[in-house]
């Protein structure tokens, strides 16, 4: 492996711009937001130092290539050109990913056997030899298709970096950790006192605790890339850098549900996740505290027999978090400031998922 790469870090649309401030914070350099990429220059340890540290991006990737293909053969002949050997050992376990869009190659089955093939040859090639074994490390390969266009990347992360490894306790729809530490980034919150009065199982108020410890939401999970020759003493390095950044002082962070089991929940995650964090059985409707900045999640009144009680419960938590200067909530209901008893100082569109929702700001 050679010494600088061009990567990207995959994120949620919208918060394309989030995870390029956290790049440029991690002192990255040509960092360039594209749609759900963030693209960025990085050695083996800055690729260890985004896999422990970005807390918005999805995955990190290696961009290998990028070249035009409305063909299999030429599919096959653009991914067998590059010189494999010098990414991955002859004793990898690789496997080869695959999406497409608007693109005359539109069976993803294909492209991942073709792909799979094309690496195969090359790398008998480069290192000389006839069988590849597949025993060792873990290479993710994945042919990204777009309007005929190939991208071929290295994923470094593995599973996605929302993985924490601190979820050891569920509820029903829990949020993406990714999203929810965008949330609080978005905010605006500077480690004063936080609310999050419908928590859940604990994300928002966790990510929270994270952010304003300085806590790399990656040190309690390995990534792939760990243990590719070349970043294996780099990660090691950067995790050993990392663990002393984290301050001893906690924000002050409270965390409440009506939901018992969501309360038990929150405070079992908060514990796997090292984190300091006040949780306590508590209606939204009886929220009284204005010392801090209040962040929530309601529900989203998805299906035609909950809409009623959910906008009544949008107005019960307008009334509610009347008297807090600071409030942000994600809902993927249109109508909720009609509901909540106020227009948004600032609004963003983001996605839980699948789910296009809109983050209302309100400041004075």
């Amino acid at each position: 492996m050679s010494a600088a790469y061009r990567c990207f870090a995959s994120c949620a649309f919208g918060l394309e711009a989030v995870t390029a401030r956290e790049l440029k914070n991690l002192k990255f350099n040509d960092v360039a937001a594209r749609d759900a990429r963030v693209y960025f220059l990085a050695d083996e340890a800055g690729i260890a130092r985004a896999n422990l540290w970005l807390r918005t991006a999805d995955r990190v990737y290696i961009e290998l290539a990028v070249f035009p293909a409305e063909t299999f053969d030429e599919l096959f002949e653009g991914v067998r050109a590059l010189r494999w050997s010098d990414y991955i050992p002859k004793d990898a376990a690789f496997v080869v990913n695959a999406d497409s869009a608007h693109s005359r190659l539109g069976s993803v089955s294909d492209i991942q056997s073709v792909g799979k093939k094309a690496v195969a040859v090359s790398l008998m090639k480069g290192h000389r030899v006839s069988v590849l074994p597949e025993t060792g490390a873990r290479y993710d390969i994945h042919l990204k298709l777009l309007r005929d266009t190939v991208s071929v990347c290295l994923n470094t992360s593995g599973q996605g970096l929302n993985r924490r490894g601190y979820r050891v306790a569920n509820v029903a729809a829990p949020m993406r950790e990714t999203l929810a530490a965008g949330l609080v980034l978005l905010s605006g919150w500077h480690g004063d006192a936080l609310a999050d009065p419908m928590c859940g199982s604990g994300t928002i108020p966790i990510e929270a605790a994270m952010i304003g410890s300085n806590m790399a939401p990656g040190l309690k999970r390995a990534f792939d890339a760990e243990a590719w020759p070349g970043v294996t003493r780099a990660g090691r390095e950067e995790r050993d850098a990392a663990e002393p950044q984290r301050s001893a002082e906690t924000p002050v962070i409270y965390a409440s549900d009506i939901d018992p089991k969501a309360v038990s929940a929150a405070d079992r995650n908060a514990r796997a996740a090292g984190v300091d964090i006040r949780v306590f059985k508590a209606d939204v409707r009886d929220f009284s505290r204005t010392d801090c900045l209040g962040l929530a999640n309601p529900p989203y009144s998805q299906r035609l027999g909950e809409r009623e009680a959910v906008h009544r419960l949008y107005t019960d938590m307008g009334r509610a978090l009347a008297g807090v200067d600071r409030k942000c909530i994600i809902t993927a209901d249109e109508s909720f400031e009609r509901y909540f008893g106020s227009r948004a100082t600032k609004k963003r569109k983001l996605y839980n998922g699948n789910i296009r929702c809109t983050f209302y700001q309100y400041y004075r």
